[in-house]
């Protein structure tokens, strides 16, 4: 596709994202839809009231009514969807920047398009083939108030809240100025916990922290878990599809560490689960410990949900899956990356123990990621072609599902194009610093080795 990616198409505001081009994309689904109807939704961003206007008035020039939810979490405006049975258009750029923005593009079963319905749209607005209305039969728009509160008393319903509200919790949240802050926390707070907020305004500027909730962002909410002694932390991206989470001692806690005891709480034999290329060996650890079948797809929320559905056709129970970024997926409850759901489910581990003690298992790990930015695409060429090399002569069997990953068995090092930036990245990972630090430097000294003979 080229202008929708994995999880809808984003850009820089006023450059490679437009009201002209929203517009076009509105007419373009409106056009292919059968829907008379249609939800539009967006986060906190500056320039979010702008492109549901364009939005709004693309799918009205089809003939198509617009139902306009607000700002509400991106689960909140796929639940909507659902009930309503109707599709969505979700103006959000998730945690990128303030600058950025985008649209995310939902089915009437409240799941995101597959790549196969996106390309459908893809090619109306590549060849503007829209179905105009006539004057008198342009569509109208209304605004609903009450997406929020129904997703925020379905979440109440859908998780353990007497367990949670035994435990006497309290809870440092950091919604980072996003659409989380219209819901998490009277949601926590209707589950039992004691809630004490930083950067919880909702604020498209993301005044108190980048919206993207890593580690390095994350410094306000560590200290406020320490100073209030809190049992967690938890933070949300700027559309609320993810949470991450800090332990009781102030420690952020890595979303491949809380994935994998996610999985390793709620997995059993037979099960299967669904993760990127990317996954961390905790999770793959965590699979064979179980019994369960580990499911490998690019990267991209798009192509978890297109594997899940497969599985499912299949007969097999997907009870978790998702990304080691916060992004999680409980597909038996409903097929989208819900940050307040995600929460409450490591809330319910944590009634039982302390947040350190239930990732205590999956922390021996280590990381290491390294960008390389290319000019042209003769270098990205040759850092692909070297790749392609690398694997090649490894000792080891490469996945080639979305770039070129090489597992040792104690290891893995991946190395891929950026799908947003123009850089390859290289990720690695090991038991031990050293050993994740030195399969990546080879992998880099590879590409740098190409572009250096260009």
């Amino acid at each position: 596709m080229k202008l929708f990616g994995s999880s809808g198409t984003r850009g820089v505001v006023g450059e490679s994202l437009t009201p002209e081009f929203v517009l076009r994309v509105a007419k373009a689904a409106g056009t292919v839809w059968t829907a008379d109807r249609v939800a539009i939704a967006r986060d906190t961003r500056t320039t979010g009231e702008m492109f549901v206007n364009a939005a709004s008035a693309g799918l009205a020039s089809v003939g198509v009514d617009v139902d306009d939810l607000g700002v509400v979490p991106t689960p909140a405006a796929v639940r909507y969807c659902e009930d309503q049975s109707i599709p969505g258009v979700v103006i959000t750029a998730s945690h990128n920047p303030p600058e950025f923005n985008g649209v995310k593009l939902v089915g009437e079963d409240g799941v995101e398009l597959s790549v196969e319905e996106l390309e459908r749209i893809e090619d109306h607005i590549l060849t503007e083939e829209f179905d105009v209305a006539a004057w008198d039969e342009v569509g109208s728009c209304r605004s609903v108030d009450t997406a929020n509160d129904d997703y925020r008393e379905e979440l109440l319903a859908s998780v353990d809240r007497e367990a949670i509200a035994d435990a006497n919790l309290t809870v440092a949240l950091d919604t980072g100025h996003g659409a989380g802050s219209l819901v998490t926390p009277d949601f926590l707070r209707e589950l039992g916990c004691e809630v004490r907020t930083v950067n919880a305004q909702p604020d498209g500027h993301f005044p108190g922290r980048e919206s993207e909730p890593v580690p390095e962002n994350l410094r306000d909410l560590e200290r406020l878990v320490r100073a209030t002694d809190a049992d967690i932390g938890i933070a949300h991206d700027g559309d609320a599809d993810r949470a991450v989470f800090v332990d009781e001692h102030g420690e952020s806690i890595s979303g491949e560490a809380s994935l994998a005891a996610l999985a390793a709480a709620f997995l059993e034999p037979g099960d299967a689960t669904v993760s990127a290329v990317n996954v961390s060996q905790r999770l793959v650890d965590v699979c064979e410990e179980v019994g369960a079948d580990l499911e490998l797809t690019p990267i991209g929320a798009t192509n978890l949900i297109t594997r899940i559905r497969e599985l499912w056709r299949a007969g097999t129970n997907v009870p978790v899956a998702g990304e080691g970024n916060g992004g999680v997926f409980f597909p038996n409850y409903r097929l989208v990356r819900d940050g307040a759901y995600i929460a409450a489910k490591f809330l319910e581990l944590v009634a039982e123990r302390p947040a350190s003690e239930v990732v205590a298992p999956y922390q021996d790990y280590y990381n290491v990621r390294i960008n390389i930015e290319y000019d042209t695409e003769a270098e990205l060429t040759a850092m692909l072609n070297a790749a392609d090399e690398y694997a090649a002569a490894a000792d080891a069997t490469p996945n080639t599902t979305d770039g070129y990953r090489l597992d040792y068995g104690d290891a893995w090092v991946l190395v891929r194009p950026s799908g947003t930036e123009p850089k390859v990245r290289i990720y690695a990972e090991g038991r031990s610093e050293q050993r994740a630090t030195e399969l990546a430097e080879d992998a880099e000294d590879a590409l740098r080795a190409a572009i250096a003979d260009l």
